[in-house]
């Protein structure tokens, strides 16, 4: 203390502050571009990368069907076994999917309100379109509602922007309600934003990206975890609001599957919807977390797992399992769907100008050695071909939130619910596996035939997109796919060069707990502690 008042007495300028700081909300509002900043600000509690949870070794190595090396660390572990409510609690990591998400989007959601609360009296201009910010606002607190309730469920929804004395210890809303008012917000939303922006605002939410949030929200309440009884008007509003975008006519497939993340040019291609534009990067922790240590990975922890691999069928649309597919166990990555061959890294791939070591021993896999895959597949979809050392300057690698493959995927799903495989279902799909230049499913598929085939296709196409766990949340089926034994291959390099292959089932610490009322995250021990009203979701307490 006695040295920070000497300090302060030999300097005249300890006590000067800039103009901004401990700024009155009076004078922030009353000026339109600090507003506009203020409002801008919302966007930094969305989630804006992969692999998001914990740096290099997050949750989506869990859900993608994928698995983690370094398991024994405790967001992967608690995960893993089950134990919700101590990933919540780890607070090392802001981001982690239960604790982290939820502090996140209500302070979202705060800072949303507060706008709208004073909106009415700034001042704006025509440079900052005030129109435009309102639609934002709408659109980001729907954004943050659907974080929250699709791993939640029903949660306390907060409208509006109270005082520090408010009493705000409000119990939960219904499941319907909240998405009555995540609808209503998108609704405002729809009607005030923009089709399109130009260069300068590019990343901001359209009107086709608030329809592809109310087409996905739709989809989520219209699944067997919100619809237990199947009701088919749900299903049929959640197709509606899908060929809403699909009728917009402003996105169409990109011809490249293998270019969706990381396209040429300016990094941005007619199928995306909305997407986190992200320039070079070098050293990425994504990187180095994905990349094998053979191509100058620090650590590729994550790793996908056979039961992933296993989904892609032959290049002649027939699965593996098909006695007719063609399918050789001694040569299991020959004929394959073209997508497994964008999606994943398996031994002998050509990459980077030689070909993947993921022989035991290999420059790409040591079995026991944490430092390598523990599966003997690496994400290539993950991994731009560019990146070979660190300091390299990586290729573009977006964030994308929505493009227009899971706008036709949801309408698919939807439809076939709704009404059945009629011809706009096959179509809707066809589309997506001709792009993959794979034959178009078989006619004459039963109603839950095409729904196996839509959710393979899903698993498959969003591969490693941050969708597929929630997929298997909302269709309540985690303990027959969370909770299925892992696998992994084993390859052995023969004297003569060739290669033995042999699936290994994973050792245990690999292996997953699901049980039934995991389909729903718990609210964090800490909120309940802080609250007299709030309800924990069944299963938790």
């Amino acid at each position: 203390m006695l040295g920070a008042l000497a300090f302060a007495a030999c300097n005249d300028r300890f006590l000067e502050v800039a103009p901004e700081v401990a700024l009155s909300e009076e004078k922030l509002f009353a000026d339109p571009v600090r507003a506009a900043e203020f409002a801008d600000n919302a966007y930094s509690f969305i989630p804006d990368d992969y692999l998001r949870f914990n740096g290099n070794n997050g949750l989506s190595q869990a859900t993608d069907e994928a698995v983690g090396s370094s398991v024994n660390e405790q967001l992967l572990y608690t995960i893993n076994k089950g134990l919700f409510l101590n990933h919540a609690e780890i607070t090392s990591h802001t981001l982690n999917d239960i604790g982290g998400v939820y502090n996140n989007c209500y302070g979202g959601i705060r800072v949303v309100n507060k706008l709208l609360a004073r909106h009415s009296g700034v001042p704006w201009t025509p440079a900052q379109d005030a129109q435009r910010i309102k639609g934002e606002m709408h659109y980001l607190r729907a954004l943050f509602y659907a974080e929250l309730v699709k791993r939640f469920g029903g949660v306390v929804i907060i409208d509006r922007d109270y005082l520090p004395t408010d009493d705000i210890d409000f119990a939960r809303s219904p499941y319907a309600d909240c998405v009555a008012f995540i609808l209503s917000d998108l609704e405002q939303a729809i009607a005030l934003l923009p089709a399109e922006y130009d260069a300068a605002n590019y990343g901001r939410p359209t009107l086709g990206a608030a329809r592809a949030l109310k087409a996905r929200v739709l989809l989520y309440d219209a699944s067997p975890l919100n619809n237990p009884s199947g009701e088919a008007g749900r299903w049929s509003a959640a197709a509606r609001a899908a060929k809403d975008v699909m009728d917009m006519n402003r996105y169409r497939l990109h011809e490249r599957y293998d270019e969706l993340l990381s396209p040429p040019g300016n990094g941005t291609i007619d199928e995306y919807i909305l997407i986190k534009v992200r320039g070079p990067r070098t050293w990425n922790w994504i990187i180095q977390g994905i990349a094998s240590p053979g191509s100058g990975g620090r650590q590729g922890v994550f790793n996908p797992t056979q039961n992933h691999v296993d989904r892609y069928e032959m290049a002649n649309g027939l699965p593996i399992t098909h006695p007719e597919s063609g399918y050789d166990e001694t040569e299991p990555y020959a004929n394959r769907d073209p997508r497994f061959y964008a999606n994943i890294l398996y031994n002998d791939a050509p990459w980077q100008g030689r070909r993947m070591q993921l022989w035991n021993g290999g420059t790409d896999y040591i079995q026991g050695n944490s430092a390598y895959s523990v599966t003997g597949y690496y994400a290539r979809k993950l991994w731009p071909e560019v990146y070979r050392s660190p300091g390299q300057q990586l290729a573009i690698l977006n964030y994308v939130y929505y493009r227009y493959g899971e706008i036709l995927l949801n309408y698919a799903e939807a439809q076939n619910e709704a009404a059945g495989p009629d011809q706009s279902v096959y179509d809707a799909v066809n589309a997506i596996r001709s792009r993959a230049n794979m034959p178009g499913l078989p006619e004459g598929l039963t109603k839950d035939a095409m729904r196996e085939r839509i959710h393979n296709e899903r698993a498959v196409e969003l591969a490693f997109e941050d969708q597929r766990w929630f997929d298997i949340l909302r269709w309540n089926r985690g303990p027959e796919i969370v909770a299925q034994t892992v696998y992994g291959m084993d390859v052995e390099r023969r004297a003569d060069g060739s290669f033995a292959y042999s699936r290994r089932e994973l050792p245990g610490q690999y292996q997953r707990v699901f049980e039934p009322h995991m389909h729903r995250y718990p609210f964090p021990r800490i909120e309940l502690q802080k609250s007299l009203n709030l309800e924990q979701n069944p299963g938790w307490q």
